[in-house]
């Protein structure tokens, strides 16, 4: 068993590895992170949706933004597309596939953000929402394994994390870049919270 836990745990950190050293996903979570900061800058909100545990990430993300991350800040208007009665309400009434794009369609507003959470970039669910969300001038930053054209086209920006043949990995991934763009936000609100407090060093006898 510990071989196995150790065969997983590196596999774990390969992945992060590979995204580390991948500038151009970088860069792409760099534009990301600016976009949501103008959209709060300016008054706006940030939506998150996704599907199963993409949901979990989803709404985590959010929660996180609305209450605390790291030190006490104000909080900031996120909204994860989470709601029961509003996503059985859609499913039953016009599919499943409508369940995130029906709530854009009712509270989306010019100037907010939505970040769309799909393990395998192919989920009709996210592809409809990015789709509401260009027709009424919300910014698209999806968040995906691998790569999918029709969706990286709906997309601002298009941060695709690779972590192997299942989901589980990618997921891993997208917590931590989520938790990033949670980070810049806060860096950029919230300077004071980032101040590093060094101790005396010096030496004693």
């Amino acid at each position: 068993m510990i071989q196995n836990i150790t065969v997983s745990l590196k596999e774990a950190q390969n992945v992060l590895a590979h995204l580390i050293s991948n500038k151009t996903t970088l860069k792409n979570i760099e534009s990301a992170a600016n976009i949501l900061i103008e959209s709060l800058k300016n008054g706006h909100r940030i939506f998150s949706c996704g599907n199963g545990g993409s949901m979990c990430d989803a709404m985590h993300f959010a929660e996180e933004l609305t209450g605390r991350y790291r030190k006490n800040r104000k909080a900031y208007p996120a909204i994860a597309i989470n709601d029961p009665s509003h996503l059985t309400c859609v499913a039953n009434d016009f599919g499943y596939a409508y369940v995130f794009s029906r709530y854009l369609e009712a509270h989306g507003k010019s100037g907010d953000t939505l970040i769309a959470i799909s393990t395998s970039g192919n989920s009709e669910t996210i592809l409809n929402a990015a789709k509401t969300a260009n027709s009424i001038g919300v910014k698209v930053i999806a968040l995906t394994g691998r790569i999918n054209l029709e969706l990286q086209d709906l997309s601002d920006i298009y941060i695709c994390t690779p972590g192997g043949q299942f989901a589980d990995r990618v997921q891993e991934l997208h917590i931590k870049v989520l938790h990033i763009l949670i980070e810049m936000i806060e860096r950029y609100f919230h300077p004071e919270n980032y101040v590093e407090v060094y101790r005396d060093r010096t030496p004693h006898h």
